[in-house]
C-alpha cells in the first residue's frame, strides 16, 4: 500500500512499481521539508529490489537540502549495484544538479582496519609524519619567496592592513609583556639573593639579573607570550578563514592563501618581537633593582654594577634571535591555521597546536643559538 508522509513545505509518496521503488516528490524541497522525510527516503530505497524512480515533477523549488537528498539517494543507489532514475525535475534545477561535481564531495571518514601488523602501522605512521613535512617545507619555502618578493617590491604589502596586525601582536600585548618580565626579574632577585648573601655577593645578584634578562629570557619571555596570544590568535582567524571556505575562495581568485594571509603576519611577527624583546629587558632588570633597592642597595651603586656586567655585546647576543623567534611563532600560527580541518572542533585544535608547537620551537630556537654563540665565543 503506498506510503505517504508529509512535511512542513513538502511531500514525499513512496510506491512500488514493478519492484521498482518510486519516491515522489512535491513541493518545496527546503531545510525543514527534507528534514522531515530524509530517513523515510533513504529507508524506501534500501528496500527496493529492482532500482529506485525519484519523480520530481511536483516539485517547484529545490535547495541545498533537496539536492543533497537526491545525492545521497544517488549514492545509496549505487553502493546497491543499482541506478537511480530521475523523472521530471524542472531544468533549471536538473542543470544545477548535473553541475554537482560527485568525485570532490566530502566523504565520510572511514576508520582503518586495525590488522595488528605492527610493520604496516610503522609505514603509515611513516608517510603521514612524511607528508607532515613535506606540507611545512613547502610552507617556509613559500612564506621565504613571499619574504623575499616584498624585499624587492614593497608595494606589494597592503600597509594598512599589515600595520593593523602589528598593533593587534606589538601595540595591544606590550603591557602584558612588560608586567611578565618585571615579574620575572622580581623573582629572580628574590631567589638568587638568599644563597648568594651567604657568601657576602649579593650585590652581583643584579648582574646575574641583568644578563639573564638581556641574553635569555627577555628574548624567550616575549616569545612564548606571543606564542600565546599571537600565535594563537594567526591561528584560530586564518583556520575560521578555512572553515569558512574563505582561503579556497582565495585560490579560485589565483591567490595565494600563504602569500596573501601568511606572510603580512609572519613579516609583522619580525617586526614586532624585537622591540618588545627591548621592553622585556628592561622591565626585567628594572624588577631586579626593585628587589636590590628594596634590601638597602643605593640606585648608583646597582647602576654601576649593571654598567659593568651589560654591554651591548650581549643586548645584540638577545636581539639577534628575537627576529628568528617571532618568525618561528608567527609562521606556525599561520601554518597551523592553513591546516584546520572541517567540523566544529577544528579552530580549537589548530590554536592548541599552533601554542604548543610555537613554545617548542622557541626552546629549540634559543637552545641552537645557545651553542652558536657557545662555539662562537660570543
Amino acid at each position: 500500500m503506498p506510503v505517504k508522509k508529509s512535511a512542513p513545505s513538502g511531500t514525499l509518496r513512496v510506491s512500488e512499481r514493478e519492484k521498482a521503488v518510486v519516491l515522489e516528490l512535491k513541493g518545496r524541497l527546503d531545510d525543514g521539508s527534507v528534514a522531515g522525510f530524509w530517513d523515510e527516503a533513504l529507508a524506501a530505497e534500501k528496500r527496493a529490489a529492482g532500482g529506485v524512480t525519484v519523480d520530481c515533477s511536483g516539485v517547484d523549488y529545490c535547495g541545498g537540502a533537496g539536492f543533497a537528498l537526491l545525492i545521497a539517494i544517488e549514492e545509496a543507489a549505487g553502493e546497491r549495484g543499482h541506478v537511480m532514475r530521475l523523472e521530471g525535475l524542472a531544468p533549471k534545477f536538473r542543470a544545477f544538479y548535473d553541475k554537482i561535481d560527485r568525485e570532490k564531495l566530502e566523504k565520510p571518514a572511514v576508520p582503518e582496519r586495525e590488522d595488528g601488523n605492527w610493520i604496516t602501522g610503522l609505514g603509515r605512521a611513516t608517510a603521514m609524519r612524511a607528508a607532515g613535512w613535506r606540507e611545512q617545507t613547502e610552507f617556509v619555502g613559500e612564506t621565504s619567496a613571499g619574504l623575499l618578493a616584498l624585499g624587492a617590491n614593497p608595494r606589494g604589502l597592503r600597509f594598512r592592513e599589515w600595520w593593523i596586525i602589528v598593533e593587534k601582536a606589538g601595540t595591544n600585548a606590550l603591557g602584558i609583556v612588560i608586567l611578565i618580565s618585571f615579574l620575572t626579574g622580581m623573582i629572580i632577585a628574590f631567589q638568587a639573593s638568599i644563597p648568594m648573601a651567604q657568601f657576602g655577593v649579593d650585590i652581583f645578584v643584579i648582574n646575574l639579573v641583568a644578563l639573564a634578562m638581556v641574553r635569555e629570557l627577555g628574548p624567550i619571555m616575549t616569545a612564548i607570550m606571543l606564542a600565546g596570544r599571537s600565535g594563537s590568535a594567526f591561528a584560530a582567524e586564518i583556520g575560521t578563514m578555512k572553515v569558512n571556505e574563505e582561503v579556497a575562495a582565495l585560490t579560485t581568485m589565483g591567490l595565494s592563501p600563504v602569500r596573501f594571509l601568511a606572510v603580512p603576519r609572519v613579516l609583522a611577527g619580525i617586526a614586532v618581537t624585537p622591540v618588545l624583546t627591548v621592553y622585556s629587558m628592561v622591565a626585567g632588570v628594572a624588577g631586579g633593582v626593585v628587589v636590590m633597592m628594596l634590601r638597602g642597595y643605593p640606585l648608583v651603586a646597582l647602576t654601576n654594577q649593571l654598567i659593568s656586567a651589560v654591554t651591548p655585546h650581549d643586548i645584540f647576543a638577545g636581539l639577534i634571535k628575537s627576529f628568528f623567534l617571532g618568525a618561528a611563532v608567527a609562521g606556525v600560527g599561520c601554518m597551523r591555521g592553513l591546516q584546520t580541518g572541517s567540523g566544529a572542533s577544528a579552530v580549537g585544535d589548530s590554536t592548541t597546536k599552533a601554542v604548543v608547537t610555537g613554545i617548542l620551537l622557541v626552546v629549540l630556537i634559543d637552545a641552537l643559538f645557545a651553542v652558536i654563540y657557545y662555539q662562537l665565543k660570543f
